[in-house]
């Protein structure tokens, strides 16, 4: 697989493995599956795994720290930050201490390589003192670097202007263009990974739904869809499902053969200059296998691009570009 700088964490491959999936709400998924999964990407070339201490409760952690115990070769990352309401008076070196204690213990680490401010509001950004505890337990051996996953295009520029942000995880996908004007252009500049999350908008760019399909109760493309929970761009990129499914047949033609819709949507993704990696999630081997094979596919042709952006600009542009 080939390999991309992630700022200054780590040489990493561009196809990762994003572990929310393995953790909660996305309806059951059993410990013998998730571990497959995880065992899968790594035996196909995956060398960076994605948590957060909240899925599951830490479930994902443990599972990824099991994985990690056979694969010490892993660059692993984590998130704190939701374990209590996103008020920015939680964001103190108290807690901090506490949620990375718990995820060392998860994952089986002293050191965990990178870990991520987890979706905080934009005023944490914004705190100097934030960003002077992540030094400290940066010189105290907890992690190796710190990163800030965003919502918006404008947390993400926050983020990259500070000094030390090893990288920035934002939601981009062929739903989701708006990090392409300015966020990868300033991450290029400063030097800052980006790890992109979201990458099949919750399974519609996998092409597999349509109006029929249903999701369990425990599953957020049920329970998230209006942002009940939590962000609702983390649920189909917030694009209304019909809407969704419309693109998706759209952009159908476009899939080359011999390829799935889901390796031609990651594969988009990776040709988006500054992208580090991408992490889609996987339930069970075979969706592991079929995501690490986005990596091998070549480079989408001009005309290609020119036509998911069309689809975007007609169809999703006027319902998400100027949210997030």
């Amino acid at each position: 697989m080939d390999t991309r700088e992630l700022g200054t964490v780590a040489q990493v491959g561009v196809v990762g493995f994003g572990a929310w999936q393995i953790g909660s709400g996305w309806g059951e998924v059993s410990e013998t599956d998730a571990m497959n999964a995880l065992n899968t990407a790594v035996e196909e070339g995956v060398t960076f795994v994605d948590t957060a201490d909240v899925y599951g409760d830490g479930r994902s952690e443990r599972l990824v720290g099991k994985l990690l115990k056979d694969h010490p070769h892993l660059t692993v990352a984590t998130k704190m930050g939701r374990r209590m309401a996103q008020d920015p008076a939680h964001y103190n070196s108290g807690n901090f201490r506490a949620w990375n204690d718990d995820s060392r213990r998860n994952l089986g680490v002293d050191t965990i390589e990178l870990v991520q401010l987890h979706c905080p509001p934009s005023a944490v950004i914004e705190s100097d003192a934030v960003f002077d505890d992540l030094d400290a337990m940066v010189d105290e051996g907890r992690m190796r670097a710190y990163g800030v996953s965003v919502e918006t295009c404008d947390q993400a520029l926050a983020a990259i202007a500070r000094p030390n942000v090893a990288s920035v995880q934002i939601i981009l996908n062929a739903f989701r263009h708006k990090p392409l004007e300015r966020v990868l252009p300033a991450a290029r500049e400063a030097g800052v990974g980006i790890i992109t999350r979201v990458p099949l908008a919750s399974g519609l760019l996998s092409g597999k739904f349509s109006a029929a399909s249903s999701f369990g109760e425990d599953d957020h493309r049920s329970f998230n869809r209006g942002g009940e929970a939590f962000d609702r761009g983390e649920t189909f990129s917030g694009v209304d499902y019909e809407t969704g499914l419309e693109a998706v047949e759209r952009l159908r033609p476009l899939v080359p053969e011999g390829v799935t819709m889901a390796q031609f949507a990651l594969r988009w993704i990776l040709d988006q200059d500054g992208v580090s990696v991408v992490i889609p999630g996987a339930r069970d081997a075979d969706q592991a296998r079929g995501n690490a094979a986005a990596a091998q596919l070549p480079p989408l042709d001009a005309k290609t691009h020119e036509q998911v952006r069309e689809v975007y600009d007609q169809l999703i542009r006027p319902q998400v570009h100027h949210l997030w």
